[in-house]
């Protein structure tokens, strides 16, 4: 197996099994319902919504402005994000790390390497010497400002990575509900009739607050946005890539192991993955081949959703395999998970991820960097969704379903 694992995947691994006793199986609630959920047990929740339809966003500073789920429906809607419910009640924190779930959650790369961000200086690589910074895992973010449909949290910080190079950085994230025309403009094109939709934007950024410049050679962090959805038997991610000469020599899929052809299939220049939450398995796409959109859709529950964020081809992206490097800023700019059981048959999901990382910069004492991704998720019949997969990435939905019934 090979060491390049990244932590969006790290989570059934390194939690399942210390989780799985307090883990409860609680069923899939409607929006309202879970909002319900965690304003019992969290003191920050923050329902965002516009007056004119019934979409929503919930969201914590709490969990590091998290957005925690979203629907389409209002109250009684269908609720897209995973939640932990088991750890959010259970009112602990764990060690090396705290997978209360949500749709989309602001980290920090690298995780492996040189200059990882969650390895003490001169340590092994191992799962005992592993651990998420405090930052992005158990602090909570302050509101610097809100309104009905948006909020901005800050937090001030530091953090030491395995070089020992210190930063001092200053993250700010805004959530922001996007309307109709919006969420039209970003696919350039109308909505389908009959489609329910909910959209958000979140627009983040990071700043160098010390005193001197950040350096490529004693490390640069990126921004990276995981997100942790709800599947089903009848869901598949949709990851398009640059039909590039050489391309799948940019595209990782063994991160535990090759991925089964019944589980991932290679369509001209889509990437077709289940996501069933039954097996383990991990895609990465580099910066050179990877498009700034990526989703899924899930042919059960007729919906569709949809990731829209910058890659930059020559960009450095940092690298989060668990040892010392050759190329530390050779690392994947989109990635996407399928949950399945450990080997002992625990899991603490089922869920499915896709994620995406800025690249990195040496920013300049004062100096920013800021990265934005739009979440879309669409609800409708057949027939409109099957128009939505066409505009998106000229897919028909009968391929989905022919990938589906592979065994």
């Amino acid at each position: 197996m090979k060491l390049n694992i990244l932590a969006g995947s790290l989570l059934a691994v390194t939690i399942g099994c210390n989780e799985a006793a307090e883990k409860k199986d609680a069923p899939p609630g409607n929006f309202g319902e879970d909002v319900a959920f965690l304003q019992k047990h969290l003191q920050n929740v923050v329902v965002l919504q516009s007056s004119g339809d019934s979409s929503r966003v919930v969201v914590t500073g709490d969990y590091q402005a998290r957005v925690m789920t979203s629907t389409a429906g209002g109250d009684a809607g269908k609720s897209f994000g995973w939640l932990n419910y088991g750890l959010i009640a259970s009112g602990k924190l764990n060690p090396h790390i705290n997978a209360f779930g949500g749709e989309e959650r602001f980290w920090l790369g690298p995780e492996g390497g040189q200059y990882s961000l969650f390895f003490p200086p001169g340590k092994p690589f191992d799962f005992d010497n592993w651990q998420t910074p405090g930052l992005i895992d158990t602090a909570h973010y302050t509101v610097r400002s809100q309104s009905a449909g948006e909020i901005t949290y800050e937090y001030a910080g530091n953090v030491q990575n395995y070089s020992g190079t210190n930063f001092r950085l200053g993250i700010t994230r805004t959530i922001r509900l996007l309307n109709s025309q919006a969420i039209a403009a970003r696919i350039s094109a109308a909505l389908p009739e009959g489609i329910k939709s909910v959209a958000y934007e979140t627009e983040n950024v990071l700043t160098n607050t010390g005193d001197s410049a950040w350096q490529e050679e004693r490390g640069l962090m990126s921004i990276w946005l995981l997100g942790m959805f709800k599947p089903s038997p009848q869901t598949a991610v949709i990851a398009p890539f640059k039909n590039l000469p050489d391309a799948r020599k940019h595209i990782t899929d063994d991160y535990f192991g090759k991925i089964p052809p019944q589980n991932l299939q290679v369509k001209d220049s889509l990437l077709l993955f289940r996501a069933d939450g039954k097996a383990r398995g991990k895609l990465g796409l580099s910066p050179q081949v990877a498009k700034p959109a990526a989703g899924s859709i899930d042919l059960e529950n007729n919906t569709l959703t949809v990731l829209f964020y910058d890659v930059v081809p020559d960009g450095r992206y940092v690298n989060s395999k668990w040892e010392l490097q050759k190329e530390p800023f050779k690392g994947d700019a989109v990635n996407c998970y399928n949950d399945g059981p450990l080997a002992d048959g625990s899991q603490m999901g089922p869920f499915y991820e896709v994620e995406s990382s800025s690249d990195a910069r040496a920013l300049k004492p004062g100096e920013s960097l800021t990265y934005r991704q739009v979440t879309m998720h669409f609800e409708g019949s057949r027939e409109a969704l099957q128009t939505l997969a066409q505009q998106l990435w000229q897919l028909p939905l009968g391929d989905v379903q022919q990938f589906l019934q592979t065994k």
